[in-house]
């Protein structure tokens, strides 16, 4: 019988991962709730400790908690976030669980599963100089705090690694699609709509027309710069009242892009409305 590699300590056992996992994933961190990153910070501060061995750096930019450990010289940076897009209280309706070897709950696939493999992978390490741990609270709503954070900590390194989940079959993601918001306002004229809707203007109805010619947008675009764009309307709104013409409606706009010159397209067409 061999003795035990020293150098090679053995994996934690699967319950030990998954328990670290309901931690992470019962204390709710939605985005748009900054006391709920703050409490999720302090959760993901103590595990990350607790298998790591130091304390992070708390920093609180814009009002979202960030967190941030480093060895020595930074070579590698391991990214991540610890917000999700799930309100609080989404733990009533969707527990977590583990059933026939899937693993559910707010925040379990994107991204708290990702850290919890990575606090015990760098655990198993003998040495953790040079690398630099990076976990953010505001990724699910474009990491407007933590850009500027990310990238200045990315420069120092030779590689950055995000702990995401992988592509469909476990595939390596090795590039994201470019991501761009846009909203479109039309303003009308309100009027009652039983008395005299004659002399109002439709917002509402101006903003349908819009609304239609995304699509041919985003076909133009893939036909222009190849196929992988897409463009789409997520949040709407209209009017005030049931018994108004709406004088005011609002489309959101979420593009996608795999290129530069997709990018530019979207933006001469959107703007051309």
């Amino acid at each position: 019988m061999q003795a035990e590699d020293p150098s090679h300590p053995a994996p934690p056992p699967l319950g030990a991962l998954l328990d670290d996992l309901e931690e992470l994933v019962t204390c709710e961190s939605y985005s748009a709730d900054h006391a709920a990153v703050a409490r999720s910070a302090r959760v993901v501060a103590d595990q990350g400790t607790r298998l790591l061995g130091a304390r992070p750096r708390t920093l609180e930019i814009g009002g979202v908690t960030h967190l941030q450990w480093s060895f020595g010289t930074p070579r590698v940076l391991l990214l991540g976030h610890h917000d999700t897009v799930w309100p609080v209280g989404t733990l009533k309706t969707h527990p977590f669980s583990v059933r026939e070897g899937v693993a559910r709950g707010p925040g379990v696939f994107d991204m708290k599963a990702g850290l919890v493999q990575m606090f015990h992978a760098l655990s198993l390490l003998p040495s953790l100089d040079g690398v630099s741990v990076l976990v953010t609270g505001d990724e699910e709503v474009g990491s407007d705090t933590s850009r500027a954070l990310i990238e200045d900590t990315a420069r120092a390194c030779r590689a950055a690694l995000v702990l995401e989940a992988s592509a469909t079959g476990g595939a390596l993601k090795t590039a994201r699609k470019g991501v761009s918001h846009y909203e479109i306002t039309v303003h009308g004229r309100a009027a009652h709509s039983g008395l005299e809707p004659e002399k109002g203007v439709n917002a509402a109805t101006e903003l349908g027309h819009h609304l239609l010619a995304l699509r041919d947008i985003t076909d133009a675009v893939n036909a222009r710069t190849g196929p992988g764009t897409t463009i789409t309307p997520t949040v709407l709104s209209a009017g005030t009242t049931t018994n108004t013409v709406p004088a005011r409606a609002r489309l959101h706009i979420d593009a996608r892009v795999p290129t530069p010159a997709a990018q530019t397209a979207v933006d001469d067409l959107l703007k051309d409305l």
